[in-house]
């Protein structure tokens, strides 16, 4: 190998290793600063809670996290007028919620005090697999280099039937977690709203009709599963899977993005989704709080 060529790959190399190293500091700072405001309102939970994509990002927020000012957590909180903090994060498992350790960070439920008043979970997609592996799938069909680095990943599988029920009683634990933080906070449950069509595909989505109906089943098993979570645990349900009906990435008044949107992410809400959440955790507020 040529002397120069050798030195030039060296070099390359060492700048790949610096700005590796870079960002893990950066990771490991953000992720240990401690959350900053008045708790009143606490968010959890993962991207569908975070905002993923949804433009500008919220103030001192991980910037791992992707967590937007227009996700739905950050547009209840202006609209009724709370305090909010902000823990939601993109990638975020059930596990996340209580135990830590995400890019570094302390436990979600860390700033729940006796000063809150309401807290909102939205969990459950990344422990199954469920956004992933639709992106996945789309990608695969659409074809270029994307095909090729999905493949890579071992395609769209779903895990068996204990794994939701493992979530189920993960976000129980989690509310418990919770109540025993401040009891008198208003735990409120939401559910994924929808991405696929209750019936056919459209081509936005990339996804044949056996991909669509074997991921629809997996939808209504995490819809479910945390249905089930507000039965057993006495927290308020937004069932934003049944409301969001007729609002999926195919309809003329989508809820949720289809795989390659000019803006946003992949299968992840769109700020009308956000709002519409917003929207419905707020009528509970006027009702109860």
């Amino acid at each position: 190998m040529p002397r120069g060529l050798k030195r030039s790959i060296v070099g390359a190399a060492l700048l790949l290793a610096l700005g590796a190293t870079a960002v893990l500091g950066i990771m490991m700072y953000q992720g240990h600063r401690k959350p900053v405001g008045n708790p009143e309102y606490v968010a959890l939970g993962s991207s569908f809670a975070a905002g993923l994509g949804l433009g500008e990002l919220a103030p001192g927020a991980p910037l791992a996290c992707q967590r937007s000012v227009n996700g739905y957590p950050q547009q209840l909180a202006r609209s009724a007028g709370l305090s909010l903090v902000d823990m939601s994060c993109s990638g975020a498992t059930v596990k996340h919620l209580v135990g830590g350790g995400q890019f570094f960070q302390g436990p979600q439920i860390a700033p729940i005090n006796a000063n809150t008043r309401l807290v909102t979970l939205t969990v459950g997609g990344n422990d199954i697999g469920y956004i992933g592996s639709l992106g996945s799938a789309g990608y695969r069909n659409r074809g270029g280099i994307m095909r090729w680095l999905t493949a890579m990943s071992g395609g769209e599988t779903y895990p068996e039937q204990q794994d939701f029920i493992a979530v189920q009683n993960e976000i129980v634990a989690t509310i418990a977690a919770i109540r025993r933080r401040s009891p008198k906070a208003l735990a409120v449950v939401v559910t994924y709203p929808p991405v696929l069509p209750e019936n056919g595909t459209c081509d936005a989505l990339h996804l044949t009709q056996q991909q669509v109906r074997s991921s629809l089943g997996v939808a209504a098993r995490l819809a479910e599963a945390t249905r089930k979570t507000a039965h057993q645990s006495g927290a308020v349900l937004v069932d934003m899977a049944t409301i969001g009906s007729g609002h999926d990435a195919c309809s003329a008044q989508p809820w949720t993005y289809d795989l390659a949107p000019p803006e946003g992410a992949s299968f992840h809400p769109t700020r009308a989704g956000a709002a519409a959440t917003a929207e419905q955790i707020e009528h509970i507020l006027t009702s109860r709080m």
